[in-house]
């Protein structure tokens, strides 16, 4: 049993929210595919891998990742998936990530 799994209950639900947000954007390949995806600002089927240096393989497993954290969602067309971002998630994670990073008020810091 993995022991990170177990002690997720002592976390709130924001930091759960934020922990799987951060996770999705923790590869730079997921970063490239949600900059592909926002560039195009609509559903890209096969796009994906011609406009990054990565095999199909690795693309699909790294759209597996964002999918899951809910970042963006894909619809069946035939035999191949389309993607888009999710924009309700997405809006959810900017919030999220936002007041996490907004807590920090760089004047009153007392840090070194």
């Amino acid at each position: 049993m993995n022991m990170g799994t177990t002690k997720t209950k002592d976390y709130s639900a924001q930091e759960l929210s934020i922990a799987k947000y951060a996770k999705a954007l923790s590869h730079p390949a997921r970063v490239a595919i949600l900059n592909v995806l926002l560039k195009r600002q609509s559903c890209i089927c096969g796009a994906i891998v011609d406009e990054l240096p990565l095999s199909q393989s690795t693309v699909s497993q790294h759209l597996k990742e964002l999918k899951a954290a809910g970042l963006i969602k894909g619809d069946i067309d035939g035999v191949s998936v389309c993607y888009c971002i999710d924009e309700k998630e997405w809006a959810k994670a900017k919030n999220q990530l936002g007041l996490l990073l907004d807590k920090l008020t760089l004047s009153a810091s007392k840090c070194c």
